[in-house]
């Protein structure tokens, strides 16, 4: 069981509106994209301009020209996070994190991301794409408690437009940016906890999702989908008895936030109801690691006794985690 003190998140200001792919004469309409995929907004670090005036030909120039570093939008939402926990900086003991578009090789971005904060604490990142929140969870889970400090913070910093082709419309109506972070504790009790959790990899299809070193994001786009639908539905399975069977609280589900035809597809094939699917991708697009997280982060204060949140999560490699969160009464 790991406990959950506190979750935040940070989406940037500047908006990425169907109206703004239009323009772009990229070979997609706003009709179209909410056809395709159900996004109405996305948030970027980059100023509009520079998308507007060079598509983002050169991911090098896009990490100069962004608004934001990762370790700034990892500790927006890091101050969200402690501040629902109630604690400080200085109460961290182990800073991990991860994304899929640092801007550094070197040095572990944890280590950035804790000196934005003022925390003097063991620092290393842990990165699976769009699976990294579920397996920062799993990886703590499967480490003895007492190796562990109190608290631990772990944060996601997915500003993923720096990598995205703004001339391929099929990669650049589904991202957006943004972060989220959460402080954790093996040892500390909180009225929400993981109390289920697993990971997978399907190696041999590494290929199907890629970014290479200062290149642009691509993907094999059906066969992705595909994936992610197929292994979320398996996923859910065997949570939904665990979550609904002899719970007096309320069944929650919150898909990786890919685009709405995949999370509706998987609703529909294991009968989960419309009031009990939490997501945001239509607001802020596909956020690769941060997107699930951040619909609970937005949910936050809503949890009550009871409640069962089950997440399903899946990103490249191709890798898959589930997480079960139950939250008790306050104590």
């Amino acid at each position: 069981m790991l406990y959950l003190h506190g979750i935040g998140h940070f989406h940037p200001e500047n908006v990425i509106s169907n109206r703004f792919l239009e323009d772009l004469d990229i070979g997609t309409d706003e009709a179209w994209i909410l056809e395709r995929v159900g996004i109405r907004e996305r948030r970027t670090v980059l100023p509009l301009d520079y998308i507007r005036q060079t598509k983002n030909r050169d991911p090098r120039a896009a990490h100069e020209a962004s608004l934001y570093r990762n370790e700034q939008t990892a500790a927006a939402a890091a101050r969200m996070a402690l501040d629902r926990a109630g604690l400080k900086p200085s109460d961290i003991g182990l800073v991990i994190s991860g994304c899929s578009s640092q801007a550094f090789l070197i040095p572990a971005e944890a280590a950035m991301v804790a000196a934005e904060l003022g925390i003097d604490a063991t620092c290393f990142d842990v990165n699976s794409a769009c699976t990294t929140f579920g397996i920062h969870v799993d990886l703590l889970s499967r480490m003895a408690a007492d190796k562990l400090p109190p608290f631990v913070l772990i944060v996601q910093p997915e500003n993923v437009t720096r990598v995205i082709d703004y001339s391929d419309r099929s990669a650049a109506v589904l991202f957006g940016d943004g972060s989220t972070a959460a402080v954790l504790s093996a040892s500390v009790k909180a009225r929400a906890a993981f109390v289920e959790s697993n990971c997978g990899t399907n190696a041999t299809a590494w290929e199907k999702v890629t970014i290479p070193t200062t290149g642009h994001f691509h993907q094999d786009g059906n066969a992705v989908q595909g994936f992610a639908i197929r292994r979320m539905t398996e996923s859910l399975r065997p949570l939904l008895p665990l979550s609904r069977n002899g719970n007096s609280g309320r069944f929650r589900f919150i898909g990786h936030q890919a685009n709405m035809g995949a999370l509706r597809t998987v609703c529909e094939r294991v009968g989960i109801m419309e009031e009990e699917h939490w997501f945001n991708v239509d607001e802020f697009g596909n956020t690769g690691c941060t997107g699930a997280p951040a619909v609970l982060s937005r949910h936050w204060e809503e949890l009550c006794p009871g409640d069962r949140v089950v997440m399903c999560l899946v990103g490249a490699g191709l890798t898959w985690a589930n997480l079960l969160l139950t939250v008790e009464k306050d104590r």
